[in-house]
């Protein structure tokens, strides 16, 4: 072979063989799977990310364990399981949501250093604790509503709360926070990571006319708008309380006849009742605005452009401070709410130490109710008694009946776990012994049928041997 074919030759086979070179990285290229979008990371110690996580696990397992335990209690007591009561049950089930959609998640992320559910689990995520956050603020707004109805306005609200009501009512405000929570998945603000980027919200960080104007409208119709309601319904509570106060201090000053002084005074003990539910809620309350004002406080100044003085550090934590709030509920109550520690301990018997709950607490809540009920029959009795030795007329009788049906207040409901139901539902029983006292009056079957209808739906009457009142409870 010549020398210029040899040089052909091993040209055309190096030509060959970086073809071949070639074809071989763009097979590799291809073989190789798309790897997805990586999310962005901050420059922190690894420490940070782990502090965080272990705080965040401990807040979800104690709002899961305490919110179950709230839901529980409150479904399965009867003496709990009331119109009102049921805002508190929906505020438990938001925090246990909170709880079961946010630790987890944002405890495994803080493992990793990184979020790693992608976009649309990002998305997700942040939508479930805006959604149950923002409900549980409109809940705390209905509880608010609810006590200043019941304490300021006590005549004009016997009656009309019932559970119906209350299921619309929580109806309309899981639909107003979702109302709010959807938005950003339509190109209205966006749900994106923040702080250390192991949790995800919406965007508060971006300086645009979208995003400032849903920030500006969340902050206004979801915390500030709610907050105000509470404030006002608080400051009126305040006043009817002390204005109480000082009007039974003037009976107590002043001789008046003996059934103004009792009526005042059932009003009065009412009033004390509806107020120890109100401060409970006020606590409540209280803590979930203060849970939430730091991370408000961090969103309103990036609101106002001052994002870049917001440090990874100053995003997150405030964020845990808030979910945090989902525990409060459950402490609150096993502090400060009697029925709901001896209803634990009546279902839960291994609680009771722990809640320091006794033994004869249990007996005697179980025996209070038919001894109240007893008694109030008994005061009841005598006040017609002594109604027909003054008038001695039927029409008397009837009014003096009818009279003291009404004058028994919710402290009395209260006390038999009545809730739900009228206040001016009470009972009778049977007459007769004190119309052995009245040989001139024989009581029409009209006016009968109407005494026993007051029995109806509370209390199964049993005439005994000697004209005596023996009371059933059906309940």
């Amino acid at each position: 072979c010549s020398e210029p074919n040899l040089m052909n030759f091993t040209i055309a086979f190096g030509e060959v063989s970086c073809s071949l070179d070639v074809l071989r990285l763009v097979l590799q290229v291809a073989m190789v799977p798309e790897t997805p979008r990586l999310f962005p990371t901050v420059d922190v110690p690894d420490h940070a990310h782990y502090t965080i996580g272990s705080v965040i696990l401990a807040i979800g397992i104690t709002g899961m364990i305490g919110n179950f335990l709230v839901i529980y209690a409150f479904s399965r007591s009867r003496s709990l399981r009331t119109p009102p009561n049921m805002f508190i049950i929906n505020l438990a089930i938001t925090d246990l949501l909170m709880c079961i959609t946010q630790s987890p998640i944002f405890f495994t992320t803080s493992m990793h250093k990184r979020w790693i559910f992608g976009e649309k689990g990002c998305e997700l995520y942040a939508f479930c604790g805006a959604l149950f956050g923002i409900c549980s603020m409109i809940t705390m707004t209905v509880i608010a509503i609810d006590r200043y109805f019941v304490i300021t306005r006590p005549l004009t609200s016997i009656g009309v709360l019932s559970r119906k009501r209350a299921f619309l009512i929580l109806v309309a405000a899981w639909a107003y926070s979702l109302g709010w929570s959807l938005p950003p998945f339509f190109g209205w603000s966006a749900y994106v990571p923040e702080g250390l980027m192991t949790s995800c919200t919406w965007d508060y960080m971006t300086f645009t006319p979208s995003v400032r104007a849903y920030t500006m409208l969340l902050f206004i119709f979801v915390f500030f708008l709610p907050l105000f309601i509470i404030i006002y319904c608080y400051i009126f509570i305040f006043r009817a309380i002390r204005t109480t106060n000082q009007a039974v201090g003037k009976i107590n000053g002043s001789v008046h006849s003996h059934g103004s002084t009792r009526d005042s005074m059932k009003s009065f003990h009412r009033l004390q009742n509806e107020w120890k539910m109100a401060k409970i809620a006020l606590i409540v309350i209280l803590l979930y605005v203060i849970s939430w004002s730091p991370y408000s406080t961090v969103a309103l100044t990036a609101f106002a452009g001052y994002a870049d003085m917001l440090t990874p550090y100053m995003n997150s934590i405030p964020a845990i401070i808030a979910k945090a709030s989902a525990i409060h509920n459950p402490i609150i109550y096993a502090i400060t709410h009697p029925k709901y520690r001896i209803a634990l301990a009546k279902y839960i018997p291994c609680l009771g130490v722990l809640l320091c709950v006794r033994p004869r607490d249990l007996r005697s809540t179980s025996s209070s109710f038919v001894s109240t009920r007893r008694s109030t029959v008994t005061s009841q009795t005598s006040d017609i008694s002594s109604q027909f030795r003054r008038q001695s007329t039927y029409k008397s009788r009837l009014s003096s009946a009818s009279d003291s049906e009404s004058g028994l207040t919710d402290t009395e409901a209260d006390l038999s776990s009545l809730g739900s139901r009228p206040a001016s539902r009470q009972v009778s029983c049977d007459i007769s012994r004190d119309t052995a006292e009245l040989p001139d009056f024989k009581p029409s079957s009209s006016f009968k049928s109407k005494l026993k209808s007051h029995d109806s739906g509370i209390f199964e009457k049993v005439n005994s041997e000697n004209g005596r009142c023996k009371i059933v409870d059906k309940l």
